[in-house]
Parts: structure tokens; C-alpha cells; sequence
């Protein structure tokens, strides 16, 4: 009996341990905010404080690192961006994933880019801070209606 207590007890401790380290989801949908926010507004210094140096980003076009990322942000032209559909889940103190859709209305060097993406990311606290280590989005397809 005095182990079940003692295991019951440990358990509660890192349940509230886990639920302290782990900002809740809106905490988690600000900082994607804040990412696209520094990215529309060409904030590469602010981009910077919240994406980590080794990040990768895989796209339709490609794969991208922190440098081909900051070049991007060159060449778009983002009037504006709305994220829904958020959601957020984690099983390790230092790692959350989450997952949204964004309607962006701009181009691309020059290109209209406009529309619904699905978006992920993933997170990983460091020193202290979370950091987005992996992103993610491909623009939505309408389906083809079927012949007939």
C-alpha cells in the first residue's frame, strides 16, 4: 500500500511538472503569431528570437534552412495573414507540435501567393525559450469534382 501511495504521489508531481513546463495553447498560437507577425513585417531580428539557428522548413517548393528562410522574406510581399483551426499537443516537457490552417493574402517575387495553407510546426525548448525547430505549409487544393 505504501508503494502505491508513494508511485501515486511521484506521479502527480511530474503530471504537475509536465503541465508547468508546457505553455498552454495560446501561449503557442501567440508565438506562431509572432513568427508570422516578424516574417510579414521583414523582421529578420525578431524572426530570429523565436526560430531557432538550425531550423528546417519543408514546402512545396522545397526544403529551406534559416538562411534560404530569411531570403524569402525578401522577396514577399504579405499584406496580411489570419491563423485558425489551431491546435497544439505535446508528450515531452520540451517539445510541442501544433498544427493550423493560415489564409495569407500576398505575392511572393511578385507572384500572387494568396490562400488557405496547412501549417505545422514544431517547438523545442532551449536555455529557457521555445523555439521553432521545424515548420510547414502547403497551400490548400480544391478538389477536382468528379466525371459524370
Amino acid at each position: 500500500m505504501k508503494k502505491l501511495i508513494c508511485y501515486t504521489i511521484i506521479a502527480s508531481f511530474a503530471t504537475i511538472a509536465l503541465a508547468i513546463a508546457a505553455p498552454n495553447k495560446d501561449a503557442m498560437m501567440e508565438k506562431e503569431k509572432a513568427a508570422w507577425q516578424a516574417f510579414k513585417d521583414k523582421k529578420s531580428d525578431d524572426f530570429k528570437k523565436l526560430v531557432d539557428k538550425d531550423i528546417r522548413c519543408v514546402y512545396v517548393e522545397g526544403i529551406s534552412n534559416m538562411q534560404k528562410e530569411l531570403e524569402g522574406m525578401q522577396k514577399w510581399d504579405m499584406k496580411s495573414f489570419t491563423i485558425s483551426d489551431f491546435d497544439s499537443f505535446t508528450d515531452e516537457p520540451d517539445v510541442i507540435v501544433t498544427t493550423y490552417k493560415v489564409v495569407v493574402d500576398g505575392t511572393y517575387d511578385g507572384k500572387d501567393m494568396s490562400g488557405t495553407y496547412n501549417s505545422g510546426s514544431v517547438w523545442k525548448k532551449e536555455k529557457g525559450a521555445w523555439l521553432a525547430i521545424f515548420h510547414t505549409n502547403m497551400k490548400e487544393e480544391t478538389a477536382a469534382k468528379p466525371a459524370g
